[in-house]
C-alpha cells in the first residue's frame, strides 16, 4: 500500500481520495521513491520483490500524481530489471534517467524516462565489491553517481555519460576497518 497526502497551506496533511493505494499487483517490498525533478507529477517507487517472500527480479513502478494526491500507474508499470532487490532510486537532474541500486545482485539498473514517465528496458551495470550496495546519489552536476556499499565497507563511484554508467578505475574507496556505511550525501 502507498499512502498519499496533500499538504495544506497550514502544513496539515489530508489523505488523498482513495488513499492508501494498493501498490501494483505482483510487486512487494516497496523501498525507495523519488519524484521527477522536472515533472513533480511523476513518482517512481522501487520494488525489492516480485513475490511475497521472493527477492527477484527487482522492478520500478511509475505513477502520475494528480493535484488531489491520487496515484495512477504509468504505462507498463512495473518495469522489471534482472537485478535482485531493487531498493534505492536516484533520478538525473534533467529528469531523463532513473538509476536503481539492486542490493541483492550488486548492480545498478539504468532506465530512460520518457516524457510521459514510462521507463525503457534497463541497462544493468555491476558494482565491484558491491556486497550490500545501498543508497546512491548523483553529484550536483550529474556527471558521477556514488553508491554506498555497506557489505563491502566502501563507496563506489561511476561516471555518467548520457545515462550510461562506467565504474571509475579508482573505485571502490574503502572506509575505516569495521565501518558499515548505510547512507550517502554528495555535495
Amino acid at each position: 500500500m502507498i499512502d498519499s497526502f496533500t499538504v495544506g497551506s497550514d502544513g496539515l496533511l489530508t489523505p488523498a481520495p482513495g488513499s492508501p493505494f494498493l501498490h501494483q499487483t505482483g510487486v512487494f517490498g516497496q523501498f525507495g521513491s523519488e519524484f521527477s525533478p522536472t515533472d513533480p507529477s511523476q513518482l517512481f517507487v522501487s520494488n525489492a520483490h516480485n513475490a511475497a517472500n521472493g527477492p527477484a527480479p527487482g522492478s520500478v513502478s511509475a505513477y502520475t500524481v494528480a493535484a488531489d494526491g491520487t496515484l495512477t500507474p504509468i504505462g507498463g508499470s512495473p518495469y522489471a530489471n534482472s537485478g535482485v532487490a531493487s531498493c534505492w532510486v536516484e533520478i538525473s537532474h534533467d529528469g531523463r534517467f532513473l538509476f536503481t541500486v539492486n542490493t541483492g545482485s550488486s548492480s545498478i539498473a539504468s532506465y530512460l524516462i520518457a516524457a510521459n514517465g514510462a521507463l525503457t528496458s534497463p541497462t544493468i551495470t555491476p558494482i565491484r565489491n558491491g556486497s550490500g550496495a545501498e543508497d546512491a546519489r548523483l553529484s550536483p552536476e550529474g556527471s558521477t553517481l556514488w553508491v554506498v556499499n555497506a557489505g563491502g565497507n566502501a563507496v563506489n563511484g561511476f561516471s555518467v555519460n548520457d545515462g550510461s554508467l562506467t565504474e571509475m578505475t579508482t573505485s571502490p574507496t574503502f572506509g575505516p576497518l569495521g565501518a558499515t556505511p548505510t547512507g550517502i550525501v554528495v555535495t
